[in-house]
């Protein structure tokens, strides 16, 4: 059985959620010892699976990375015999996690005001686009879409005239899919002081509005909504990348200790002595200028030569990398954020690792994501199905199985 190690070992969480935000709760829960049994839908399982290409061995990567460490079941939820087989999973879960539009379930028959009845300690965890109440509570929902509205496109991206630039990574699918982890996990406290469940709703556009702290106190305090920067911060500078000789760094030198520090590092000792950089006020009212005199100190060296001396200095920096060059990096593998997990098809596949590290119950991402099916006899047989019940629900098409 999954989830035998980390702090959430011995929780039980349904996942009837698909592509990444819902899968993203489920990860991280599993990632800390739940046992997270996904359940994808009978035909085609969750639409992840046809993010193609890349594929490993025809395994969808994408899925692969979304799915490893989870138990993986397929059932027909339009088929009455698939859906009790879910409310028999249900009735004794201690989670579930779903990202349907707001009224999927209840259409099933398989919302929270009914699963409650049978499972009073359930905590029903709802991901969606833009939440349960509210306007938008119908509308379906994407990162792209919960980025625009969310105001994270405004401050993304290089400013003037440029067309509007989405964040690289879908972080408010990401975000949404972590915070439903950390409140799945607080209410499983609560349920473990009174027994009782509980229903959770968040959802990309708040996942979107929480990564804008900074510019949203701006705005909140002067009423001008802050526009894109590129690299830079809105608070604070010299706080951006530079273009090296040979490449880019990125340069923490924003409060005046590691400013004086890296003005002895560039050697141009009379910026310190120059009124409009004197201090931060003055280095964000003339920031355009300052990056003028900087950019072409830091075009003379390369950047393995320009970090050794920030380093020396004590001034925090750092390379750009590309995703494969931060796969490789010697912090990145000293972290186990990169980690070979057994697959039942391809043999060995390389995941991302569990960015929490616990001295007391340390979890861990020990197998790869399910293939299509691959648990479904097994699961079924914890829950009480015997053999011949379980080839009769394969044979309807209630549920399906790898074999």
């Amino acid at each position: 059985m999954a989830g035998s190690d980390g702090p959430l070992s011995g929780v039980k969480v349904i996942e009837l959620a698909h592509i990444m935000a819902g899968p993203t709760c489920g990860l991280m829960l599993a990632d800390m010892g739940a046992d997270v049994i996904k359940v994808e839908k009978v035909p085609g399982g969750d639409d992840s699976r046809r993010f193609l290409p890349p594929d490993i061995g025809g395994e969808a990567a994408a899925f692969m990375m979304m799915n490893r460490n989870k138990r993986g079941i397929a059932v027909n939820l339009k088929d009455d015999a698939g859906k009790e087989v879910l409310k028999r999973l249900l009735k004794t879960a201690d989670a579930v996690i779903e990202n349907y539009r707001i009224d999927t379930m209840d259409k099933l028959g398989l919302g929270y005001d009914v699963l409650r009845q049978e499972n009073p300690g359930l905590i029903y965890c709802a991901i969606s686009g833009f939440g349960r109440t509210g306007p938008y509570a119908e509308r379906g929902g994407f990162d792209l879409i919960a980025q625009g509205m969310s105001g994270l496109m405004s401050i993304t991206g290089e400013g003037g005239d440029r067309p509007p630039v989405k964040m690289g990574a879908p972080v408010t699918d990401i975000t949404a899919g972590i915070l439903g982890a950390m409140a799945v996990a607080a209410a499983y406290v609560h349920k473990l002081k009174t027994g009782e469940g509980q229903k959770i709703d968040t959802s990309l556009f708040e996942a979107g509005i929480v990564h804008t702290y900074w510019q949203s106190a701006i705005g909140l305090a002067t009423g001008v909504a802050p526009g894109p920067m590129g690299s830079a911060h809105p608070l604070n500078a010299p706080y951006q990348a530079f273009q090296t000789e040979d490449g880019w760094i990125t340069l923490g030198a924003a409060n005046q200790k590691n400013w004086l520090r890296m003005l002895e590092v560039i050697e141009a000792p009379e910026l310190a002595e120059d009124d409009r950089f004197k201090k931060n006020t003055g280095r964000m009212a003339h920031l355009r200028e300052l990056e003028d005199l900087l950019t072409p100190i830091f075009l003379k060296h390369t950047t393995e030569d320009w970090l050794a001396r920030l380093e020396a200095a004590g001034v925090p920096a750092g390379p750009v990398l590309n995703v494969n060059e931060m796969h490789q990096d010697p912090h990145t593998l000293a972290r186990d954020m990169v980690v070979d997990l057994p697959h039942k098809k391809l043999g060995t596949v390389k995941s991302i690792g569990l960015p929490v590290k616990f001295s007391k119950t340390p979890g861990r991402v020990a197998t790869g994501a399910p293939v299509y099916g691959h648990h479904t006899r097994e699961v079924l047989a914890e829950y009480g199905y015997d053999d011949k019940e379980i080839d009769g629900l394969i044979a309807k098409g209630a549920v399906a199985a790898a074999d």
